[in-house]
């Protein structure tokens, strides 16, 4: 992601964090345990949600832009036990079951597959670990909505760090051997059109 990218990201999420994601955030992360990783951390919307319930924190980000803001935001808020990498979730170090909980929020649309992430996070997470996550998808297959997604794909991943419309994020979470043990289905709130179909949830590893 360019510098440019990151630095109005956190702008243009304003107003759909205040609407919706702010909520939702704080709906999900409410239910983090033990040792934490959460994937993809961006900026750090995520940081100041988390409970204060002697969660050992892990953030990843590789993107060397999103990852200073996150940097930054941590020593601005007095985070200092909070620990930052650089690494992806597919070249993650981890040994396996090290995790009781992997956060993802708004990442799993532009990993390289979905099948390797949450292959990857299935095998870090402790067994009965839980994956929680925040994901715009696909729109339902033959919708109005689902057409214009899988038209503009090939276009919107080029200008938004590889960011995938149309993905059936649900079947591949499911496919990688997770029970889904809560998801809502919503519309992210003054949001770009083609983002508003969402899932949110908690899968358990098996």
């Amino acid at each position: 992601m360019s510098f440019l990218s990151a630095y109005f990201y956190d702008s243009f999420l304003a107003k759909t964090e205040k609407a919706c994601l702010k909520e939702w955030r704080k709906d999900i992360l409410k239910h983090v345990h033990g040792n934490v990783l959460e994937i993809g951390a961006g900026t750090g919307a995520n940081i100041l949600v988390y409970p204060n319930n002697g969660i050992q924190l892990t953030l990843s980000e590789p993107d060397k832009h999103m990852r200073k803001q996150l940097e930054d935001k941590v020593v601005r808020n007095g985070l200092n036990h909070i620990l930052i990498t650089s690494n992806s979730i597919e070249d993650n170090n981890a040994k396996s079951e090290t995790y009781d909980c992997v956060v993802s929020t708004l990442v799993s649309c532009s990993v390289p597959t979905l099948e390797s992430t949450f292959t990857e996070i299935k095998r870090i997470l402790k067994p009965n670990g839980y994956f929680l996550f925040i994901e715009h998808v696909g729109a339902e297959k033959g919708t109005r909505r689902r057409l214009w997604q899988n038209r503009f794909t090939p276009i919107w991943r080029n200008i938004s760090g590889n960011c995938h419309l149309n993905r059936d994020i649900e079947d591949a979470i499911v496919n990688a051997g997770f029970t889904l043990k809560e998801i809502k289905r919503e519309s992210m709130r003054k949001a770009t059109p083609l983002v508003r179909p969402t899932i949110r949830g908690i899968a358990v590893k098996n």
